[in-house]
């Protein structure tokens, strides 16, 4: 979700497209909404009444008909006009949770990756809160140096992908099923060590596109996967959106399986999937996993 990312100008054109889009109908809302119907005032329906110099010269200079883009916004359209880098999912991948975001923001998006993407997926979550934890505190201070609007924490990892196969085993003790504060699980699954925003906020929507895991030595996202399905049955009511990328590895393709779950699963796009988990809290007796 770095630098491995490949040149993709179609797709930094539809981007760029999308937030033009956004832009033009943030300019044009206020006068939307601030227009009322005429006031009929013994008017006939086809005379509307003129308007003066001095009328006219009072539009001109209302505040209400000039709207400033979002500092974030104009960032983006800038970043993604300059540069070749695009972001590593695909387009049809990056629609699957744009269309979310559309319905739920702003909202709780939480992010386990920081890169070239980043302000893409703030500037789709507008007036949200979206927040990035990544594994490279000097890739942090790179990236948020530029675009000081991100925010990103640093998180630790104590797994490794050859340890997959016994934390799936693992992750199946009973243990590994119940609801609470990760910070105090016994699984050896959960993540206790992440910023404590990660525990105290309700998330929305959660992407896991990090940490590393296409060598045997980098840390895997076993626990990203699993801490991040805990923490949407925790919330107190609602559903929380998980989406995990590169779901055409063994260990995304088999951990969002067993622990997000097959029957939470409503959608695969490419390597992308899209969960839907609702809270176990608002609903005592609920199964890990649906029937």
């Amino acid at each position: 979700m770095r630098s491995k990312v490949q040149a993709n100008l179609n797709l930094k054109h539809i981007l760029i497209g999308l937030s033009l889009i956004f832009l033009l109908l943030l300019i044009l809302r206020p006068n939307l909404s601030s227009s009322s119907p005429p006031s009929p005032q013994n008017l006939s329906p086809s005379i509307k009444p003129s308007s003066t110099s001095d009328e006219k010269q009072q539009e001109v200079k209302s505040p209400s008909s000039c709207t400033k883009i979002p500092a974030s916004l104009a960032d983006t359209i800038i970043h993604y006009t300059t540069q070749n880098i695009t972001p590593q999912q695909t387009f049809k991948e990056v629609s699957v949770t744009a269309r979310v975001l559309q319905k739920k923001s702003p909202c709780n998006f939480l992010v386990f990756g920081l890169g070239h993407d980043s302000l893409m997926w703030s500037a789709l979550n507008h007036a949200g809160r979206t927040v990035f934890l990544e594994e490279d505190q000097n890739w942090i201070e790179s990236i948020t140096s530029k675009f000081p609007s991100l925010e990103a924490y640093h998180a630790t990892y104590n797994t490794k992908v050859s340890q997959a196969e016994e934390l799936m085993q693992l992750g199946k003790q009973e243990e590994c099923t119940v609801v609470g504060d990760l910070r105090y699980s016994k699984c050896a699954l959960a993540l206790k060590e992440l910023p404590s925003l990660f525990y105290e906020v309700e998330w929305d929507l959660i992407m896991v596109d990090a940490p590393t895991g296409y060598i045997p030595e980098a840390p895997g996202r076993m626990g990203a996967i699993y801490s991040a399905g805990m923490v949407a049955r925790g919330r107190k009511e609602g559903e929380t959106d998980v989406f995990v990328h590169d779901v055409d590895r063994i260990v995304e393709d088999k951990f969002s399986s067993e622990f997000l779950c097959v029957g939470y699963l409503k959608k695969q796009e490419g390597r992308l999937r899209h969960f839907t988990i609702p809270s176990h809290r608002s609903e005592l007796g609920m199964p890990f996993c649906p029937n």
